[in-house]
């Protein structure tokens, strides 16, 4: 089997780190040898000074980050990602399991800054063209309960200290993108941890098997 773009996907709190490694141990066990792991923003050492100016610029910091800045630099990220890491792994034949790709822009951008979805696509369009995850999982959650886990994590980013109602539409937006694309598979992350596993293991065994 050719090799496979997978992207975790979800608001604060939801999970990925631990959906992650269930779709590796899934992976692994389906055959999947070789595996790249990459994150958004960051994931190369340009991409990771721009997470820092994104994410890290707080209300003591002389100069703010405007949301069209936001949003630029989102992409810039983006694309030194993918032209430098995500490609090139695909190429040679590694699978990429990704935390966060462009449905995180399209869904905190468009929905939580409330940015025109014609101007999301036409960016979009300009920086990445048609490459798109053969697979996204969105790990769904109610935004205050995701908030409340990330805050027991520790300190929160410039992002995520955002107000509730930024991240509830945020989370409209996951779930209207969700709805039409039949390449993001929605998995319900208020259940049980051994649930959400569970379905992310059949989710990604059923995909996989489709693949073959």
């Amino acid at each position: 089997m050719n090799s496979k773009f997978i992207v975790i996907e979800g608001l604060e709190g939801a999970g990925k780190t631990t959906a992650r490694d269930k779709v590796v141990e899934t992976l692994s066990e389906l055959g999947v040898k070789e595996m790249v792991f990459t994150r958004e923003p960051g994931g190369t050492p340009l991409a990771e000074k721009l997470r820092d100016l994104m994410l890290e610029v707080n209300a003591t910091d002389e100069e703010h980050v405007t949301d069209k800045a936001e949003l630029l630099l989102f992409y810039a990220a983006r694309v030194q990602l993918v032209e430098t890491v995500i490609k090139p792994s695909l190429t040679r034949g590694a699978w990429v399991i990704g935390d966060r790709h462009d449905l995180s822009t399209q869904a905190y951008q468009g929905g939580g800054r409330g940015f025109d979805a014609q101007l999301l696509q036409t960016l979009r369009t300009a920086v990445l063209g048609n490459f798109a995850p053969d697979l996204t999982l969105y790990l769904d959650v109610m935004p205050d309960v995701g908030l409340r886990r990330a805050r027991a994590r520790g300190a929160l980013d410039r992002i995520e200290q955002e107000s509730l109602d930024f991240f509830n539409r945020t989370r409209a937006r996951y779930l209207s993108l969700a709805q039409q694309d039949s390449r993001i598979i929605t998995v319900d992350a208020m259940q049980p941890l051994e649930d959400v596993s569970a379905n992310i293991r059949a989710v990604i065994t059923r995909w996989f098997q489709g693949q073959a």
